[in-house]
């Protein structure tokens, strides 16, 4: 009823391998941690948080292999949303950082939560009209 195939897939793996640029799992998950880093960076450097960005640059100076861009100026965004923020992102991180066992990234990624947490919480103790 139905014809054999008589050529090759052309969806053969072996055939195709070298074809385009294949990372390692532990290469994409370095790459996705930097991001998550670099963009907490960001964050933290419109917070004005200097030693905290320096050791967030540090680390993704490590994983990217080269020193990464500082965010110059302040923003104009409540410092309550940019925590959130922060708290978001370095969330990802250490989810990141876990999943490759990476502990300087995790404990960073942690203590940069856990500041963020406590700024949160401070802030909504101050009274309204305040600040």
């Amino acid at each position: 009823m139905y014809e054999p195939i008589r050529t090759k897939s052309v969806h053969t793996p072996a055939d195709h391998a070298g074809d385009f640029p294949h990372r390692t799992r532990e290469e994409e998950l370095d790459i996705q941690l930097a991001g998550h880093l670099a963009a907490l960076l960001a964050v933290t450097d419109e917070l004005g948080l200097g030693e905290a960005g320096d050791r967030i640059a540090g680390q993704v100076a490590r994983l990217r292999g080269a020193p990464p861009v500082r965010h110059a100026g302040l923003s104009d965004a409540p410092a309550t949303a940019l925590h959130r923020r922060a708290h978001a992102l370095a969330g990802r991180a250490l989810v990141v950082a876990a999943s490759r066992a990476d502990t300087a990234v995790a404990i960073l990624s942690a203590e940069r939560m856990d500041a963020h947490t406590e700024a949160l919480a401070a802030d909504a103790r101050t009274p309204v009209g305040a600040h």
